[in-house]
């Protein structure tokens, strides 16, 4: 089975840290794509090489969205990729720190797949990460979700 690549799309270096930890101890063997705001996110998912002919090569098997960022935020973004018939099915999940009613409704309407609540402790977080990993398909070998 091919490795699933995962595009994570967040302004804040420590988030991004812990990420990029959880995703080493959990010996993910997928690539991990990282942009830094919801510009350079549009910029890799929109990037085509028209010569190739298919226009879904570099996608994602899963896109993680920070909901609040400079430039492009996260709705945004979400709302560009549902709009757009090479993106409209790539699974999203917000992976923010907001709890709000009104960020988790909108992201529903604009078809978020899920929204997550970023945890504060790393504990968590690695749990949460191992959590989509799973729930995702995202690896084809066995892995241990109690980390």
């Amino acid at each position: 089975m091919a490795s699933k690549n995962i595009l994570l799309v967040d302004d804040n270096q420590d988030d991004l840290a812990l990420a990029k930890r959880a995703f080493r101890k959990l010996n993910f063997n997928g690539e991990l794509i990282i942009a830094n705001d919801g510009v350079e996110a549009l910029e890799y998912l929109f990037n085509d090489t028209e010569d190739s002919g298919d226009t879904t090569k570099n996608l994602p098997s899963l896109v993680l969205l920070d909901l609040k960022m400079p430039r492009l935020n996260g709705l945004e973004v979400l709302k560009k990729m549902r709009s757009a018939e090479k993106t409209k099915l790539v699974p999203v999940v917000m992976f923010t720190s907001s709890n709000e009613e009104k960020d988790i409704i909108a992201s529903r309407k604009l078809g978020a797949n899920k929204f997550i609540q970023k945890p504060l402790n790393i504990h968590d977080f690695n749990k949460v990460i191992a959590q989509i990993i799973f729930c995702f398909n995202l690896q084809p070998n066995s892995m241990n979700v109690d980390i």
